[in-house]
């Protein structure tokens, strides 16, 4: 019977040190998340910002059509992504690319 606790124990201690050493990197990950720059991307612009796409000429044109001022980039897959600049209402720029193809608008 005292065999058998001993190993519950160690079994139940074993567990507890993988818990704590799985959950350490997590924690020191959302540390690390929380210390990126604020002009890292955020997420898919929102419907309000147009945008037009020629892919074959790799260009688009977006347009913020949001009623307020928006910060945004376009990003180019295998390609160079456009600055992360602020755009008021109705603002609308162009951005050309030489490699790589038309990902998405984000916000950042």
């Amino acid at each position: 019977m005292k065999h058998r606790q001993r190993l519950v124990g160690g079994a139940l201690a074993a567990t507890a040190l993988l818990g704590a050493t799985l959950a350490a990197p997590a924690a020191a990950s959302a540390t690390a998340a929380s210390a990126t720059p604020a002009s890292a991307t955020s997420g898919t612009a929102p419907d309000c910002v147009k945008r037009d796409v020629v892919k074959h000429r790799k260009y688009v044109k977006v347009t913020n059509l949001c009623g307020h001022a928006m910060h945004l980039k376009v990003v180019i897959d295998w390609g160079s992504d456009s600055p992360c600049l602020t755009y008021q209402n109705k603002e609308q720029w162009e951005w050309n690319w030489g490699r790589g193809s038309y990902g998405k608008v984000v916000t950042c």
